[in-house]
């Protein structure tokens, strides 16, 4: 194809992968599908390609492409797909460690959230994007980021600070490894 560097696109899908299946991840909740939105995502951008390389904004448009992709996703889950439960018998494949538990309370918290809230979670404290940055990635206004954070960061702290989770701390003796 004409004006496409393929190289260039493979080398920066590869380095690009991890980050943007973590971010994915963080989203939705699920690896194997944050790996077919990721896989989505690089889609676009390998559409768009030539343009980003010529503008320089290669990893920003691929992760405004993964969070397209995972709000896409899950306006079409939510008309016609219900989620099952998980399968306790299948492995993870990860190293179980301490934080495992601490992992899995911020992960079924983050997946209370609406998708946009959780959204503006992720970008804001996982991708240390600033409120601007999260509104262009999300197409939205900057006081929306900063509404739609607010609710979701009261009802995050709401849920740790939840007897129910037996004393889970986020700033105090113990501290979310991430």
């Amino acid at each position: 194809m004409s004006g496409r560097d393929e190289t260039a696109f493979t080398e920066f899908a590869v380095a690009s992968r991890s980050r943007l299946r973590s971010t994915a991840y963080l989203l939705c909740g699920d690896w194997d599908r944050a790996s077919d939105h990721v896989q989505e995502a690089l889609i676009r951008v390998y559409v768009n390609w030539p343009r980003l390389v010529r503008k320089g904004g290669e990893l920003a448009y691929a992760r405004r492409a993964v969070v397209s992709v995972f709000l896409d996703a899950a306006r079409k889950r939510s008309s016609r797909e219900l989620p099952a439960e998980p399968d306790p018998t299948r492995a993870s494949g990860e190293d179980v460690a301490a934080s495992v538990t601490d992992r899995a309370a911020l992960m079924a918290a983050l997946a209370t959230l609406p998708d946009r809230q959780r959204a503006c979670v992720v970008l804001r404290y996982f991708e240390d994007l600033d409120v601007r940055q999260t509104a262009v990635v999300l197409g939205c206004s900057e006081g929306t980021v900063k509404s739609q954070t607010a609710r979701a960061l009261a009802t995050l702290r709401a849920t740790f600070e939840s007897p129910a989770l037996g004393g889970l701390t986020v700033n105090g003796a113990r501290s979310l490894p991430w």
